[in-house]
């Protein structure tokens, strides 16, 4: 299988291709082999996207696989698992895109158009970080970023604003609670938009109730303690002297 650019059509950020920064979307995914393809589909099809790179943190399924199959889809497999923020990390390290744009491996409803807003702002330059939130997709998922908008793995910003993070490696599931204080402390310009129809896959579907209500524990309590430990590990001095 694979899959091709859309035809021919404006640049939905209004720049010459040839006039704005290297953009690159990085996926983290691990087990997500049933639900990737879609994603990818969207985001190949993107022409504010230059680069592609899939993260498969040590997937036990055809994860690698099903991403390879996509003309133009570079995959950086992990020896073992990192977790989401040790997996965004290791996306970025692999490029040297200035610009760029984090998307879940298991989203349902995500098409090329919702990538393109939220990348868009950001090189128009109406913002640094480029938050996309759920809405009018599934309940839970649109309950949970009603409650907090701002943990969202769907965002767009600028290199200076990850490489920021001193410990991006270790947070696993907090790494958007890190990223959203970087970007604070920088005095960042952060936007959200409404990504209407998309919604995630609950933990409970991929794994069963009892397995995935586990792992939404763990998730949250990775969550938790990345908020405790970026303010304990690093206060605000610390982060000021990386240029924060």
């Amino acid at each position: 299988m694979s899959a091709s650019k859309a035809e021919p059509r404006p640049d939905p950020s209004g720049r010459p291709p040839n006039d704005r920064p290297k953009v690159a979307a990085i996926l983290p995914a691990y087990n997500e082999a049933e639900r990737i393809g879609s994603v990818l589909r969207a985001v190949v099809g993107s022409r504010l996207v230059d680069e592609i790179i899939v993260v498969d943190d040590c997937s036990a399924d055809r994860t690698a696989d099903v991403a390879r199959q996509f003309d133009g889809v570079r995959v950086v497999r992990l020896p073992r698992n990192l977790g989401k923020g040790g997996a965004m990390a290791a996306g970025v390290a692999s490029t040297d895109a200035e610009l760029l744009v984090f998307v879940d491996a298991d989203l349902v409803g995500f098409q090329t158009h919702h990538l393109d807003a939220i990348v868009a702002p950001v090189l128009r330059g109406e913002c640094d970080m480029c938050v996309g939130v759920f809405r009018g997709g599934r309940f839970w998922s649109d309950t949970a970023q009603w409650i907090s908008p701002y943990i969202s793995g769907q965002r767009a910003l600028w290199r200076r604003i990850f490489e920021a993070v001193p410990m991006m490696h270790e947070l696993r599931m907090g790494a958007e609670v890190a990223l959203n204080t970087a970007a604070r402390r920088q005095r960042a310009v952060v936007r959200r938009v409404i990504l209407h129809g998309v919604s995630n896959t609950f933990k409970e579907h991929k794994m069963g109730f009892v397995r995935g209500a586990a792992a939404r524990a763990r998730m949250y309590g990775e969550i938790g303690r990345a908020m405790v430990r970026i303010r304990r590990r690093y206060p605000r001095r610390v982060w000021r002297r990386k240029g924060v």
